[in-house]
């Protein structure tokens, strides 16, 4: 009778061991249930971070096109204020002109009834209020006479000896040269100086 009840407890025994090493089912349950919520956590994570960057994309994109358009925006009226500078400028180079006009238009008509003197007089206040004109659009007559002859801003038309005058240098201006804001309008045609004997 003992051995029966040994047997049957060492029985007991292993049954209980057995039991607490099994895992019970609301543990593989909640292992599972576990997963699924981490999975979800980690999706809606990604959703999040796609809805971030798809509305990130449309601000840059939205950003691009403004700034595109302000670029536009600013080349077009940079083009009109330089069409208006042009056109300004030489609306006022014209209104300056037009004594010089009136001033030449009265001495024709008056030529004929003046005497020489008067109308050298008209010549001469004409050409000053060209003068005036040119001054105030920095239209400069460019010095020739007795300077060392420039190409890049004389253009010879005769050498001559001169004996007196440096080898190169300018004798006579045969017609004025221009500078519009120290730019070339026209070389002043010269006459240059050979050394005597030098061959032209």
């Amino acid at each position: 009778m003992g051995e029966a009840m040994g047997e049957a407890m060492g029985e007991a025994m292993e049954n209980s061991t057995a039991a607490k090493g099994a895992p019970a089912p609301q543990d593989d349950a909640a292992a599972g249930s576990a997963a699924a919520a981490g999975e979800s956590t980690e999706s809606d994570g990604l959703r999040a971070s796609l809805a971030q960057a798809e509305e990130n994309l449309r601000t840059q994109r939205e950003q691009h096109l403004r700034a595109a358009a302000e670029l536009d925006n600013v080349r077009k009226r940079a083009q009109r204020d330089i069409e208006s500078a042009h056109r300004y400028a030489l609306e006022r180079f014209a209104a300056e002109l037009l004594p010089v006009r009136d001033s030449l238009e009265l001495g024709v008509r008056n030529g004929v009834q003046t005497d020489p003197q008067s109308v050298l007089a008209g010549q001469q206040a004409t050409l000053q209020l060209l003068e005036r004109a040119f001054e105030k659009f920095s239209i400069k007559q460019i010095e020739a006479s007795g300077q060392r002859f420039d190409p890049s801003l004389h253009e010879a038309v005769l050498m001559q000896e001169a004996p007196n005058a440096a080898p190169n240098s300018v004798l006579q201006v045969v017609q004025s040269g221009y500078e519009l804001n120290g730019r070339l309008l026209r070389p002043a045609r010269v006459v240059v100086a050979t050394a005597p004997g030098a061959k032209a």
